[in-house]
């Protein structure tokens, strides 16, 4: 009776020693990196949404195809998820890739991450944004200050150096625009007749949060005839450029008060065509992501890299939006890397 009592525990304990034993043994398997072979790049955007963020994979593709390299292309749907990107490389970093290219949306948040990756082993090139700190390969991005300066000297010229102008800034943290900002500031500042009259207001990474924002800016300055108060706009990146626009044309203001924008969309490009936009400063996001990666594979390769990497950066106007290379900048074509 008693060894009867006893034997249905002993099974029970026995199928849990096996349970934990086996769970003990698959645990570290998911973490375990790649051994077919092939290197493995862990290619971490700000954000998936936008147009920008697609030109970037279509770059990172072209080259892994080139140098037979697999690259896993994962990041937050937002631009203002701190959160999730930080939760995404620390998870590349338990998986063991090869490698990882950031594109930090926070130069602060990201930089422990990146130290952790660095300490185990497993290299970072950054790209698009700048992060504090040293632990990273090599930096792949625009020159963000010069672009800023490019946007701020053109508007002024189309001011003829006098009016008042208004900047809705992207998002705290955020190097590349922060640059941005700052460089078409002090471009405005060498010009002693024009006023900036609001330069504190941020619109985010959401079009819609930012279209919002970009209304309740111009709405101070909208006059009782209903014409606008200022004489020129300037937006740093691609969602607070496509939401001003938006406010523009809704409220009747677009092609009446100069507005320079930063990045390319289709939507964009014929805001520019419609005399709606009157300058875009570009990236060149396809080049960006082709050179973080082929960069990274150069260092797992024993290669000397550039700690800086400048990949361009160019103003198109109405007049040049259908040369060439400025097409190639506004419409490029993802759709070759981009589908299989």
């Amino acid at each position: 009776m008693t060894n009867r009592f006893l034997a249905g525990p002993t099974i029970f304990l026995r199928v849990v020693f096996v349970v934990l034993v086996v769970a003990a043994l698959g645990a570290p398997a998911c973490k375990r990196p790649d051994t077919s072979g092939m290197p493995t790049i862990a290619v971490i955007p700000k954000g998936t949404s936008h147009v920008f963020w697609q030109s970037i994979h279509a770059g990172a593709e072209k080259a892994a195809r080139e140098l037979g390299v697999k690259i896993i292309w994962r990041g937050p749907l937002r631009e203002d998820d701190r959160d999730s990107q930080v939760s995404e490389v620390q998870g590349f970093i338990s998986r063991g890739v090869s490698g990882i290219v950031l594109a930090p949306l926070d130069e602060s948040a990201l930089a422990p991450p990146v130290a952790d990756a660095k300490s185990r082993g497993i290299p970072v090139v950054v790209i698009d944004s700048g992060l504090k700190g040293n632990d990273y390969v090599s930096f792949v991005a625009t020159d963000n200050r010069k672009g800023g300066r490019m946007a701020g000297e053109h508007l002024a010229g189309l001011l003829r150096n006098a009016g008042k102008v208004v900047l809705l800034r992207y998002a705290e943290g955020s190097e590349s625009t922060i640059q941005r900002e700052e460089g078409f500031l002090e471009a405005i500042a060498a010009q002693k007749g024009i006023e900036v009259v609001s330069a504190n207001q941020y619109g985010g990474a959401d079009v819609e949060g930012a279209y919002k924002k970009g209304e309740a800016l111009l709405s101070r300055y909208k006059r009782p005839d209903a014409s606008l108060g200022v004489d020129g706009i300037f937006c740093p990146n691609e969602s607070t450029t496509l939401a001003m626009l938006r406010v523009l044309e809704d409220n009747g203001w677009a092609g009446k008060v100069k507005f320079v924008g930063f990045d390319a969309s289709d939507t964009l490009a014929k805001g520019l065509a419609d005399a709606h936009i009157d300058g875009l400063v570009l990236q060149d996001p396809v080049n960006m992501g082709y050179l973080g990666v082929k960069t990274m594979m150069a260092h797992l390769n024993g290669q000397a890299v550039e700690k800086r990497i400048d990949t361009g950066v160019r103003l198109i106007t109405h007049d040049h939006m259908n040369d060439p290379d400025a097409r190639q900048l506004l419409h490029p074509d993802l759709s070759k890397w981009l589908t299989r």
